[in-house]
């Protein structure tokens, strides 16, 4: 198994993470503001899942995952012990983007390629903009409202967060077919590959997390293997109706976790 598919990282033993329903978490969210400090290790237990969704981001790069999980881990701490309960927020709405923003900011600390200062002095102050934002809003902001907010053009905005993680030539090819090629640059407008996007994703997981097994097998046979009730029925060993109810429930299940 590859090194970030692994069943341990940085001692953690990822196979027996916990996994907090939303009602769980609030009431230790509620605790832990109280000052009740098993609460607040509890919650970073249940949301260390978090942090491995967001490592699967950066894919590719040449950090070691222990580190970038240790850093995941500090953004997660921060954001739990910032998160206001007293919203009506789903936890890692807030919690994902100050883990990203958390590794982010080690990537650019400790990239050994140089910036213009005035660019990294135009970052940073992106950088900030976006963490009040979080704090105020408890959610991440778009690129427009981070220009609005600094009186910036968009594409400014863009490039002073490319320049301080790991760079790459806007004529990069991302993906051939033996046609035209379609570079870095054919994407920086791409509207459906954003953070929101990504967050949703990462969502949507942690409500199938929650699932039952049995769910989770009439889900993926149904609507990743189209087949039908009765197919299901027949692989399983039930009947019909009752694929039809637990279907339906484990659909209202990932409702109401979303």
């Amino acid at each position: 198994m590859g090194r970030r598919g692994k069943v341990e990282i940085s001692g953690v033993n990822t196979a027996n993470l916990p996994v907090l329903s939303r009602e769980e978490a609030v009431a230790l969210f509620r605790r832990a503001r109280a000052g009740d400090q098993q609460a607040r290790q509890q919650l970073i237990q249940g949301n260390l899942r978090l942090v491995l969704s967001v490592i699967k981001k950066f894919d590719g790069r040449s950090e070691n995952p222990d580190d970038l999980f240790q850093v995941g881990c500090v953004g997660l701490i921060k954001g739990i012990d910032n998160f206001n309960v007293d919203l009506d927020v789903f936890p890692s709405t807030y919690l994902v983007p100050m883990i990203v923003g958390e590794i982010r900011r080690y990537l650019r600390d400790n990239s050994p390629v140089r910036v213009s200062r005035s660019m990294r002095d135009t970052a940073y102050k992106v950088l900030q903009a976006k963490e009040a934002f979080v704090a105020e809003h408890q959610r991440e902001p778009s690129v427009e409202e981070i220009a609005q907010a600094l009186d910036l053009k968009r594409e400014d905005v863009v490039f002073a967060l490319d320049a301080i993680v790991d760079p790459v030539s806007l004529y990069e090819p991302v993906y051939s077919d033996g046609g035209d090629t379609i570079c870095v640059m054919d994407q920086v407008r791409d509207t459906r590959n954003t953070d929101e996007n990504w967050l949703e994703q990462i969502a949507l997981r942690e409500a199938m997390d929650r699932l039952t097994d049995r769910e989770k097998t009439i889900l993926r046979l149904r609507f990743f293997e189209g087949k039908t009730q009765m197919e299901v029925s027949s692989h399983i060993g039930i009947s019909q109706a009752q694929i039809s109810r637990l279907e339906k429930h484990a659909i209202q299940k990932i409702k109401r976790e979303l």
